[in-house]
């Protein structure tokens, strides 16, 4: 089957939508499948282009079987609101000539995964071009984020975002996304149940398992055996509500025994660091090689996870399921009854968003019961082995694929195409995910004709 994703992000982005977006391309092609890309450079979270890579030019490049092409775009150094909305709106131009090129390709699907949106209209465009079956696969909904989260304050604006966003989406023959709730949400937005798939997010536990040994970055650090290490690794940005920690870090500062490890950048960085320049029991690391992420998850002896409360539902976190796999003890702060509180409650501690006291709190409780940290992390471990391995979801997405593809052939014998009529898959299936290692990769410069 031929299948293009078209999406900002992309390997060898570390954390976020691209690398689930790579693990898919990957696992999709070496079962067989035709497997094309239209993205952006890598930049995401450091807001910089990779060294390698250029932001103003096209490329082309072969990495893991896949074939990619790469679009400009304008990277911000600091994003906000409008900045964000130009720095999107630049890749959903630039990207035009790729995929009007895929169109000689003839896709049997065209995935769009967003972010962004904006490259909707085109999607659209080139699906019912070549008689394709067009599929949205929604990581966050940038909408409501930009709009609940303060970045865009609009309400006018918001109207006619909201309006625009489900005239768009009730226009895919499949639109999916990775928790029951946020699936949910897509059918609220106006998008028939028939047409709506979960597909949940994933973790390679061959990949990501407990260490019978203590981390490498423990001796790199200078961290003493018997300290307790609470981990943030990840994205550190708006969404996260990630000064929480610093807060609680701030309450926790006279524990000698407790300390704060924050790996990662983000648009938040610059601040977080101001808010922890006193702080002797924070320590910061850059983004890690993924070689090195089990070592990294493994270094926890508490796993945090920050969330603002505002944000329930529009994202969940991608790091969760290499928390969940570490086999360490997590803490995260969500709304009873959200797709985070969800997954983490029966095998985790969750506290309400934005409480700091009750963050400290927990994480106090859990630094002085090691039994108690063994548990939960054993019972994560299990759910991660049980529930989040790359087969189950990548096996649904191939069972809608080959069913829209019958529907598109009986369309074609008929003389149009077939409307979709396929089950609501509102449960949380087994998700899939990969965290695979991906080879190097070697880039020219294309054109984009």
């Amino acid at each position: 089957m031929k299948i293009l994703i078209y999406g900002l992000n992309y390997a060898p982005e570390l954390t976020g939508v691209g690398k689930y977006t790579a693990e898919m391309a990957v696992l999709l092609a070496s079962r067989g499948h035709e497997v094309r890309v239209v993205c952006a450079p890598p930049y995401y979270p450091e807001w910089h282009v990779a060294a390698g890579y250029v932001s103003w030019r096209y490329q082309h490049e072969m990495r893991d079987g896949v074939t990619i092409w790469r679009a400009p775009l304008w990277v911000p150094a600091r994003p906000s609101g409008l900045k964000r909305m130009l720095h999107l709106a630049s890749f959903a131009a630039s990207s035009l000539p790729l995929l009007a090129r895929q169109a000689l390709w003839r896709p049997d699907t065209v995935m769009l995964i967003a972010p962004t949106l904006m490259c909707a209209p085109a999607t659209l465009a080139l699906a019912r071009l070549t008689n394709a079956n067009a599929w949205a696969h929604i990581q966050d909904f940038e909408v409501d984020a930009a709009f609940d989260l303060g970045l865009l304050k609009s309400s006018r604006a918001a109207r006619v975002a909201r309006w625009i966003e489900s005239t768009l989406l009730r226009r895919f023959d499949t639109v999916s996304s990775i928790t029951p709730q946020m699936s949910s949400r897509v059918v609220l937005k106006g998008v028939e149940p028939s047409r709506v798939v979960c597909l949940p997010n994933w973790v390679d536990v061959s990949t990501i398992f407990p260490l019978a040994r203590a981390s490498d970055y423990r001796r790199l650090l200078g961290i003493p055996v018997d300290q307790k290490v609470v981990l943030y690794s990840g994205n550190m940005g708006a969404k996260q509500g990630i000064e929480t920690l610093a807060d609680a870090a701030a309450s926790l500062a006279a524990r000698a025994d407790v300390t704060f490890v924050f790996c990662g950048s983000g648009a938040a960085k610059e601040g977080l660091l101001e808010r922890c320049a006193k702080l002797t029991n924070c320590v910061f690391i850059p983004l890690q090689p993924t070689e090195r992420l089990n070592e990294l998850l493994n270094l926890a002896d508490i796993h945090v996870l920050p969330q603002r409360g505002d944000a329930a539902d529009l994202v969940m976190p991608s790091k969760l399921t290499g928390m969940f796999a570490s086999g360490r003890a997590v803490v995260a702060m969500a709304r009873r009854g959200t797709g985070l509180y969800d997954a983490v409650s029966p095998r985790g501690v969750v506290v309400p968003p934005d409480n700091v006291k009750a963050l400290a709190a927990a994480i106090t409780v859990l630094a002085s019961d090691p039994e108690r940290r063994a548990a939960l992390g054993k019972a994560a471990r299990h759910f991660a082995e049980r529930a989040l391995s790359p087969e189950s979801t990548i096996g649904t997405f191939e069972e809608r694929l080959a069913m829209l593809v019958r529907k598109t052939l009986v369309g074609k014998s008929r003389g149009k195409r077939a409307k979709v009529d396929a089950p609501y898959f509102g449960g949380p299936r087994s998700s899939s995910a990969a965290a695979r290692r991906h080879k190097p990769a070697t880039t020219e410069e294309a054109a984009p004709d």
